[in-house]
């Protein structure tokens, strides 16, 4: 009879075991674990050259502007949620450098639950032209050229015509991510290198 009451006690602990598995746990501030937020690539979507034109030059058509280049960058980040429930990521946001200059600020508005324990993807569109380009380092960035002793229409140069060969470093920083899960809330900031 021992023996019977042993098995019977050995089963009913594992069956209780067996079935806390199963009940997913509540997110709570205290639980919620930062998701993991690493860039795999930055990759130039269309390369349409290198080129710029003052607004005193005549078009063929339409009215004169200073037009120049674009450069579309779609940027695809791994996010890993190491909690034990599903989070969603409502917003996402980050600041693009290359070679050490901030050259653009970046929104993603996608939205797409993260099953947990797994990895999802998302890819950010970005678009930066030459003259755009051309104002952050005439404006904010005008004492970090100076420092480089260099020129922005050198660093222009080198960047559209090195970023489609990877020779040129770029990084987001100042990134900040929005996760919800079950009414917790949590803004996780990220910095990362484009892996080559």
């Amino acid at each position: 009879m021992k023996r019977a009451s042993m098995i019977a006690y050995v089963f009913a602990i594992g069956l209780f075991l067996v079935s806390c598995a199963g009940i997913p746990t509540k997110p709570t501030e205290a639980n919620f674990k930062a998701p993991v937020i690493t860039l795999k690539s930055a990759q130039v979507t269309q390369y349409n050259g290198y080129w710029y034109y003052a607004a005193a030059i005549k078009p063929t058509k339409g009215k004169a502007g200073a037009n120049s280049a674009v450069l579309p960058l779609a940027f695809l980040f791994d996010i890993t949620n190491p909690n034990d429930y599903p989070i969603k990521l409502e917003g996402f946001s980050f600041t693009v450098v290359f070679d050490g200059f901030d050259v653009n600020m970046v929104n993603s508005f996608d939205t797409q639950w993260i099953p947990p324990g797994k990895t999802n993807q998302l890819t950010v569109m970005s678009i930066l032209d030459v003259h755009q380009g051309l104002l952050g380092l005439l404006l904010p960035n005008a004492e970090k050229v100076k420092q480089r002793k260099t020129n922005p229409w050198a660093l222009l140069e080198k960047w559209w015509t090195g970023i489609p060969n990877n020779t040129v470093p770029i990084e987001v920083y100042k990134g900040s991510a929005t996760f919800t899960a079950d009414g917790v809330q949590k803004v996780i900031p990220f910095a990362a290198k484009a892996v080559k």
